[in-house]
């Protein structure tokens, strides 16, 4: 996919100031600016994982009608529906389900069955990159849950950055956290969380294609495993 032609709302040269000054500010005073400076035309993406439920708990403490959604690939797994579930419960939040164009049974008909099995480049376009670019199309931002820690392509990742791929802000507020702070504020705030992550699941995509980290492992080596791909074309 290229990149968005659209100009963000903020130039290059004052993104790269806010990124300087917030870099190291808990991550509450960065969500905090976020959703001060771009609302309403700002949302956070939530795959269910444990740094994006961290961020649902501190979004909606800011503003409780803050913009969330999700991408339904239809694929996700039995535990990521029941978080799913239990986030609604605890939040009452203004989340938004988003899915893809082709159902399964259409993308079967279009490309093969189980697309994913042969080119899962394409089914990751089709099932996450293209629905979210008609998301973002309609933000000047959005909040992310990467963090520097979790993979060699993620390790440059700047608090703000222009996301140039599809054309707006793009806040990272958990950057500079470890996997110690996110599990930390977790139970400090009772936050409920997919329980894969207790069965060796640091990272959570679709079921067919994320498979348990074996100890030493890459946080995210689970994701694609048998295929160079470490990214979903989400953030890179």
């Amino acid at each position: 996919m290229e990149h968005v032609t659209r100009v963000p709302v903020m130039s290059p040269e004052e993104v790269g100031a806010w990124a300087e000054g917030l870099e190291g500010c808990p991550p509450e005073e960065i969500l905090e600016w976020a959703l001060e400076r771009f609302s309403p035309r700002i949302a956070l993406a939530c795959s269910f994982g444990v740094e994006d439920v961290v961020l649902v708990d501190m979004a909606t403490r800011i503003l409780p009608h803050v913009q969330i959604f999700y991408l339904d690939t239809g694929l996700l797994f039995p535990e990521t529906y029941e978080v799913r579930d239990r986030v609604v419960d605890r939040y009452r939040p203004n989340l938004r389900r988003v899915t893809p164009q082709l159902d399964l049974r259409q993308q079967a008909a279009e490309y093969g069955e189980a697309l994913w099995t042969r080119d899962p480049n394409t089914c990751c376009r089709l099932r996450k990159v293209e629905p979210l670019r008609d998301v973002l199309a309609e933000q000047d931002a959005w909040v992310t849950g990467i963090r520097r820690e979790q993979s060699p392509t993620r390790a440059g990742a700047k608090v703000v950055e222009v996301d140039r791929k599809f054309g707006l802000i793009k806040v990272n507020p958990l950057a500079g956290w470890d996997s110690r702070q996110v599990w930390n504020y977790v139970h400090t705030h009772e936050v409920p969380y997919n329980s894969l992550h207790d069965r060796g699941y640091p990272s959570i995509g679709c079921a067919p294609c994320t498979r348990p980290v074996r100890p030493g492992e890459d946080p995210r080596a689970g994701r694609w495993a048998g295929f160079d791909k470490t990214e979903c074309g989400l953030h890179g």
